[in-house]
């Protein structure tokens, strides 16, 4: 039974995260402005975690310096600067393309956890799968040697960016002998990256307006409430469940749900670079994280008998 609500959880949490992307491309076709978009997704997003919070942690309020650091550090890394790379670069791009160049942060996580963690060793294979990866993003790409800064290629970089951003982030927050509550720490994140994607609209001279249309109205909903604040609490209860490990291969699950929700909702072309891009990502983190996997494989199969 455990191992059915676990996979149900993983499921569900992969079509939350990979529909999210659709979501972000319905409320920039809406008449969004990007990085106010995702401000005001994490405005709300950040009340709502504050509040389970302070329900739910031993301590809602950062104590220490360490606590402040690892929150400053999320906020810019995995909040303010992922979603604003993301937002403004998928302006560009599909959900399906957006999703499968995220799908490389486990893959770069694991390349900046070498250069940053004392602890961690980048082998041959290590190596070769981190260079898989990104020649997975250049055959996503595609790109046109006569106008390489077309606006799809532009837009991708810009996604990569932001995957650079949060695996960067991810590895940073390691760094830091912290005491906070998972959930604490998000809440904060949330709220100070939502202030600091506010400065940021307004440094880029976007309208300070939000669309009062329907197509809108729902995506800002569905991305404040279920993709943030209800994926998140899904996300923490499967990594203490599966560890870290089985919990990445979300983003390589998540790509299809995009494709599929990009398909049928928006009528987003699924195209053969795509579908291959994501391929040889996959076999890069398949190859960085052999030796993991294969462990992973063993567990799975006494469990299951």
């Amino acid at each position: 039974m455990t191992n059915y609500r676990n996979a149900v959880l993983f499921l569900a949490l992969a079509a939350v995260w990979g529909s999210a992307f659709a979501a972000i491309k319905a409320g920039l076709d809406a008449g969004f402005e990007p990085v106010l978009f995702a401000a005001i997704r994490y405005d709300v997003a950040g009340v709502l975690m504050l509040a389970y919070a302070a329900y739910a942690a031993d301590n809602w309020l950062p104590q220490s310096r360490a606590d402040w650091t690892v929150v400053g550090i999320a906020a810019v890394f995995l909040i303010a600067a992922y979603h604003a790379f993301l937002f403004v670069g998928e302006q560009q791009t599909t959900s399906a393309v957006a999703a499968v160049v995220v799908s490389l942060s486990p893959v770069l996580t694991t390349g900046f956890a070498r250069a940053f963690l004392p602890s961690e060793r980048l082998s041959l294979g290590g190596i070769a799968g981190l260079l898989l990866g990104l020649v997975g993003v250049v055959v996503l790409s595609n790109p046109d040697p006569s106008n390489l800064l077309g606006g799809s290629t532009v837009g991708i970089l810009l996604v990569l960016a932001a995957s650079t951003c949060f695996a960067l982030g991810s590895v940073l927050t390691q760094r830091v002998d912290d005491d906070l509550d998972i959930e604490t720490m998000e809440a904060w994140a949330m709220l100070l990256g939502a202030l600091l994607m506010h400065v940021a609209s307004l440094a880029r001279g976007e309208t300070q307006t939000i669309p009062q249309n329907t197509d809108a109205l729902f995506a800002i909903a569905y991305l404040s409430l279920a993709a943030s604040a209800a994926g998140f609490l899904v996300y923490f209860e499967l990594l203490e469940r599966l560890g870290p490990i089985e919990i990445n291969l979300v983003s390589y699950v998540a790509p299809v749900f995009a494709a599929i929700v990009g398909l049928v909702v928006l009528a987003e072309p699924i195209t053969a670079h795509t579908v291959v891009g994501f391929a040889i990502i996959f076999a890069g983190f398949c190859l960085l994280k052999r030796r993991a996997l294969a462990a992973e494989l063993r567990n799975v199969r006494a469990a299951w008998g």
